[in-house]
């Protein structure tokens, strides 16, 4: 088995050939792929998911989907991406819950409840104070069929309110939130606070660290530096066995900048979360300065060397707080 290698817990790059070489070069054998569009109803997104799927297939040469953990650690014993397909929303089982499972069978292994809209299960990012009105009774439900399914609740995009409330809710059960920073580093709503990642830890779950720039830093150009201020502040809140780390960087295909600038850009379509940058955040300068691509992947944890972290705590962090929690829920 390769040595070092390390877990994407969120990854929403393309799925072809090129994306997944730089993958296997900056030694990722798996991602969590954002597999569904936010928002979508459920025949768009059986369409989209076959679609993927089928790109997947015609080239398992360099990647395959990953169903168990047991397939991960397949991955990188064959030099492969180990797919793993999510979803960062789960409007298109709105209309029954029980749906759930046949996303299950069609490979689906980790969901979030809902993206920066509010939907029947609860309210997103973007949503703050009285806008955010916290889970709701659809959503318990939701989570009970999660936990059944031993499918992975993932509760990065939720509000803070409704963040709170899926936690007390699980009783203990694993969580996860696969990419999210600390509010007390930088105060986003995509962020997550003190409570959240000491709540989620509690669960034997984890939080996994986020490259995206405007979760890392607001008022000027983010560094390896800033984002390891994160991975440090999760792990003093947390502890080092609930931490991880997710790239959420996009680059293959390139994005079209006016496309970039109208969704994710400082023009966005969340200002609240992507319109409080400062006047660097544009197109050219919107990655973090020291990680352009997943080909700079092992820069993290030699940054983490550097800043004083053992051998065992960076493997952790690369992948072995992945592996458990998926063993742990997945029971495989």
């Amino acid at each position: 088995m390769t040595k070092s290698w390390a877990i994407d817990g969120l990854n929403c790059a393309g799925v072809n050939r090129e994306q997944m070489e730089k993958t296997l070069k900056g030694g990722v054998h798996a991602i969590n792929l954002t597999a569904l569009r936010p928002y979508g109803g459920l025949v768009d997104s059986l369409v989209f998911l076959e679609q993927t799927r089928a790109v997947i297939e015609a080239m398992d040469d360099v990647a395959f989907v990953a169903r168990t953990a047991a397939d991960i650690e397949k991955a990188a014993e064959t030099n492969r991406v180990g797919i793993i397909l999510g979803t960062q929303d789960s409007t298109m089982v709105e209309a029954d819950v029980k749906l759930l499972a046949t996303f299950k069978e069609l490979g689906i292994r980790i969901l979030q409840p809902n993206y920066n809209k509010p939907n029947r299960f609860g309210c997103g990012a973007p949503q703050e104070g009285p806008e955010d009105t916290g889970m709701t009774e659809a959503g318990r439900e939701w989570l009970e069929e999660m936990h059944r399914l031993r499918l992975i609740i993932d509760l990065s995009h939720c509000g803070h309110r409704t963040t709170s409330a899926f936690i007390a809710a699980s009783k203990g059960r694993p969580l996860v939130i696969s990419h999210a920073n600390a509010f007390a580093v930088c105060p986003s709503l995509r962020n997550k606070t003190d409570d959240h990642i000491r709540g989620v830890a509690e669960t034997g779950g984890l939080t996994g660290a986020v490259m995206w720039s405007p979760a890392v830093r607001h008022d000027e150009r983010p560094t390896m530096d800033d984002y390891l201020n994160h991975i440090d502040r999760l792990v003093k809140v947390g502890g080092i066995d609930h931490v991880a780390f997710a790239s959420d960087v996009v680059e293959s295909p390139r994005p079209d900048p006016e496309k970039w600038d109208k969704s994710y850009g400082p023009n966005g379509a969340d200002q609240k979360i992507t319109g409080v940058l400062g006047d660097w955040y544009v197109f050219e300068t919107r990655l973090n300065a020291d990680f352009q691509s997943l080909t700079d992947t092992p820069a993290i944890w030699e940054a983490m060397r550097k800043r004083g972290y053992g051998e065992d705590a960076v493997e952790k962090v690369m992948r072995g707080n992945w592996l458990r929690v998926m063993k742990d829920i997945w029971g495989e």
